[in-house]
């Protein structure tokens, strides 16, 4: 029986994790949840599993009297941390949206505690910080990403051969066959319609743009400890084949599965064991085709800029980050042209200035500049719609 803590517990990755946990009662304990604002969502899931710790990071007006005194509750802005502290968990689901999560990995490997992330910008912006931390804890970070976990999965089947290339697979989203031109002046409810999987806005949107590619070949190289050069992406429409693997004698390893993210959920929880999630399987004799493709820079730019951010080293990839957060609300909020997403990052990551071998604190700091530089770039007249 693992003890496990969910931080993001109402959003999509929190609230599958919640629905295998309950499968799997037997082996999973749900002790803290936590969540940003939604109150109600969370109310509900304090009365399905009956945590010793809730946390909301916006207090509600009033707590229902059926679950007032049912566990111990947390809120305010640092919430994150005090449940981390206070928790009594084996595992930290970190499936919080933003760099919020970073501070949350950090101190759940201070703790002692095994971390499943499913959270990109920790390894994005503090990469380096995070997989020494994990080190001295002695943990694996155990990924829940669909195509991070097809990497782990694969690795964990190649015995003594050593991988030599990562394939991160990628849908193409929704403006895969799209012109650049159009792209440009894509609309937020065409941006916000993924062809293969349910996620939130963020999320959707930065898989519209492969900015979400963009973030995950970052996180594969710390992950990983793979340098990007060797580290490709393929267009899959598919998303059968979650990722690949190609090693020194030239085998390649493919992970295959519906698009379900129980299955990588549930083996970051469960690892080094397997576990049924009840999900559809594969149908091979109903497949007409898996079909690949380049992606293409010219109408994907974030993606190269994921490489650029690698290349470059430092605190990049934190400034490459906070900028996104920046430009994908701008679009979100009629601000910008889903085309000036790329833009706004890229002339932010030139704009602010570079820390090598940073401190937890310079890379929180380069993530408040990176933010601030973006701003400001919005009110000029180049990102006015």
């Amino acid at each position: 029986m693992r003890k496990l803590a969910i931080l993001g517990s109402t959003g999509s990755i929190g609230t599958q994790a919640l629905d295998v946990a309950a499968r799997h009662s037997d082996r999973f304990t749900v002790t803290a949840i936590v969540a940003h604002s939604s109150a109600e969502k969370l109310f509900e899931q304090v009365r399905a599993f009956r945590p010793q710790i809730a946390a909301l990071t916006v207090e509600p007006g009033e707590i229902p009297e059926d679950i007032r005194n049912a566990c111990q509750w947390m809120f305010g802005e640092n919430v994150l941390l005090d449940v981390v502290r206070a928790c009594d968990a084996d595992d930290i689901l970190v499936s919080v949206v933003g760099i919020a999560g970073l501070a949350a990995v950090m101190e759940s490997l201070k703790c002692g505690k095994r971390v499943l992330l499913a959270n990109k910008e920790p390894l994005v912006a503090g990469g380096e910080l995070v997989t020494e931390a994990a080190k001295k804890a002695g943990h694996p970070l155990l990924p829940v990403d669909s195509e991070h976990s097809a990497v782990f999965q694969c690795l964990q089947g190649a015995g003594p051969n050593r991988p030599e290339r990562l394939i991160l697979t990628a849908s193409g989203g929704p403006f895969r066959t799209w012109a650049k031109e159009d792209i440009m002046m894509a609309t937020k409810e065409q941006a916000l319609k993924h062809p293969n999987w349910n996620m939130g806005r963020k999320i959707t949107i930065d898989s519209a743009s492969m900015m979400n590619k963009a973030l995950e070949v970052i996180e594969a190289r710390w992950l990983f400890d793979m340098p990007a050069e060797r580290i490709d992406v393929l267009i899959h429409p598919q998303s059968v084949i979650h990722s690949m693997v190609e090693f020194e004698d030239g085998a390649v390893m493919a992970q295959l599965g519906t698009p379900d993210m129980r299955l990588p959920i549930l083996y970051a929880m469960s690892w080094p064991e397997r576990l049924a999630t009840g999900g559809a399987r594969l149908d091979f004799a109903q497949m007409k085709a898996l079909t690949f493709e380049q992606p293409d820079l010219e109408r994907f730019p974030g993606l190269g800029l994921a490489y650029e951010a690698l290349h470059t080293g430092g605190t990049m990839s934190a400034i490459l980050n906070g900028a996104n957060e920046i430009a994908v609300d701008a679009f979100l909020h009629d601000r910008i042209r889903f085309g000036q997403i790329a833009q706004l990052v890229e002339e932010t990551m030139h704009a602010v200035p570079l820390i090598h071998h940073a401190t937890l604190d310079q890379v929180f700091e380069s993530d408040r500049m990176a933010r601030e530089k973006a701003q400001t770039l919005l009110k000029t007249s180049r990102f006015a719609v």
